[in-house]
């Protein structure tokens, strides 16, 4: 940000002062003309040091109708105060948070809302080209509490494309030492989440209010409104990206009301989910409401509720998914579990019809490794998927593992997830679990009843259940150990049907003999971090 003389010097030196004396940031952001640019390097840590330039952070801007409003660098940082951004403030023209010199961070006091939001049938119209928020390779944006959320409405669009070497990350202002006023460290529901609202199809509405442009859904979590009659919609891609300790609730809508690390509300086919670690969350890691986007690279590790779920007839595609459940040593000394279920896979969340189906992904390459804890989210058991509301599916190359456990398994069904269990297939998959069955192996009711699960599982031989000692992951403890003489089924390759799909020749979401990949060191780097906690 280039201001001149003393001005200058009195915002930054006021800025400094207040961040100083902990608590929100009460700054009112400037009003400018902020045109400069940058151009340097950090590391890729939520605490990152960063490059060791003396050029000056360069806060992010937007115009608006009293003109340019900008943050207020503090030191290496920008602040941005509720008068930036806020639950009662949209951002309605394209911004752009660069990298910052020196692992400076983006620091949010309040919500960050990106785009107008309304309810069509109260006269809004939906903007055609709505205002994009990027977010440049490098760049870190770090959030003070549970009401600070990101959200994008229908028409804008989020551009946070990373690298490899230079993700980007969202994170809780606490994982910053110097924001970190309670000394207390970063933890899950330390700000809340990202909530993408699409313009896709979702059977939360009805065939005559998505003909009629009155479908309008309101998201959990924060007052806003989703869904429209095209799954093709665009909202953007996160690619390369850190999601840590977000999520929170319950909210105004109370029980159940919760926030995820990031909301898909009915985002469409046009947008794209691409090598993102989810870290910590206090709900969800991904929830899906209704559209057809698609995920690929996916690490969700020590999520409180579930790490992937599945909701409102979703029609998306997915591979390469890891997920690991594990433990938090809290500031007491305590250590709580983490993770409910790998995957609450939910068919319908309103009404199926001729327009929208249950939820119905393709979904490959999945690992879910569980413990034998209950979520200190809801005291509710780890295991891998629970089939609930009418879901359908192909799944393949899946590998599922449950170690040593007395208390928990790796699949439930709920009664009306037995209902459509018959469209629900596992192929060229392995369970290898203590206890592979929530209650009992047979089908209670439904188009199965009476049969077992096992043998549903194994599909005709399509797919195999080993028992736990059967060493089916790597010494590293997340790749799959390909050398298994144990597993005698093969892996399915996608790629000849469906070009979304990688071709592949393992199971499970990482090979051990990929150990120089992107998606190895990418996953490598999510286990470490979350062995760490």
């Amino acid at each position: 940000m280039k201001l001149s003389g003393l001005f200058k010097i009195s915002l930054v030196a006021t800025a400094m002062t207040l961040a100083g004396c902990g608590g929100d940031i009460e700054i009112t952001p400037t009003v400018n003309d902020n045109s400069t640019s940058t151009d340097n390097s950090v590391n890729n840590s939520n605490n990152n040091t960063g490059s060791t330039t003396d050029d000056e952070a360069v806060c992010a801007s937007y115009e608006s109708d009293v003109g340019t409003v900008t943050g207020v660098v503090s030191g290496i940082d920008c602040l941005y105060n509720d008068s930036f951004s806020s639950k009662t403030i949209s951002i309605t023209n394209n911004i752009t948070f660069k990298e910052l010199p020196e692992g400076g961070v983006h620091v949010f006091a309040d919500a960050l809302q990106i785009g107008e939001d309304g309810n069509t049938v109260d006269g809004f119209s939906i903007p055609t080209n709505g205002p994009t928020m990027t977010v440049e390779p490098g760049a870190t944006l770090a959030f003070q509490s549970g009401e600070a959320i990101l959200r994008i409405a229908r028409g804008a669009k989020i551009q946070a494309v990373g690298t490899a070497e230079k993700p980007v990350v969202f994170t809780s202002a606490n994982a910053f030492d110097r924001f970190d006023t309670a000394g207390e460290g970063a933890r899950y529901a330390d700000w809340g989440g990202i909530i993408i609202n699409g313009q896709g199809i979702t059977d939360q509405c009805t065939d005559a209010e998505r003909d009629g442009g009155t479908c309008n859904v309101a998201s959990e979590g924060i007052t806003s409104y989703f869904g429209g009659n095209d799954n093709s919609d665009s909202s953007g891609n996160i690619k390369w990206a850190k999601v840590w300790y977000a999520g929170s609730g319950p909210r105004v809508g109370g029980e159940g009301d919760d926030l995820n690390s990031l909301t898909l509300n009915a985002v469409g086919s046009g947008s794209e989910f691409d090598y993102i670690h989810i870290h910590q969350g206090f709900d969800d890691g991904i929830e899906i409401f209704g559209g057809a986007t698609t995920l690929k690279h996916i690490a969700v590790t020590d999520t409180q509720d579930d790490s992937f779920d599945f909701d409102a007839g979703w029609q998306g595609k997915a591979q390469y998914l890891f997920v690991q459940h594990g433990t938090v040593t809290l500031n007491d000394g305590s250590v709580v579990n983490m993770g409910n279920n790998g995957f609450e896979s939910d068919g319908v969340k309103g009404s199926s019809s001729a327009q929208v189906s249950p939820s119905n992904p393709m979904v490959a390459n999945v690992t879910v490794i569980t413990t034998d804890g209950n979520s200190v989210r809801d005291d509710d058991p780890s295991q891998a998927y629970k089939f609930d509301d009418q879901f359908n599916s192909s799944i393949y190359n899946a590998l599922i593992v449950k170690k040593n456990a007395v208390n928990t398994q790796c699949i439930e069904f709920s009664g009306d997830g037995e209902k459509q269990a018959d469209n629900i297939s596992f192929t060229s998959s392995v369970m290898a679990c203590s206890n592979n069955f929530a209650n009992t192996d047979t089908f209670a009711g439904g188009p199965l009843a009476g049969q077992t699960k096992t043998a549903w599982f194994e599909n005709g031989g399509a797919s195999e259940i080993l028992t736990d000692d059967v060493a089916v992951l790597a010494a590293n403890g997340f790749a799959t150990n390909t050398a298994s003489s144990d597993v005698s089924v093969t892996a399915t390759d996608l790629s000849t049907t469906d070009a979304f799909f990688d071709s592949v020749n393992y199971i499970g979401a990482v090979s051990d003999q990929d150990t120089t990949s992107n998606w190895y060191k990418w996953v490598e780097a999510a286990v470490a971090a979350a062995n760490a906690d």
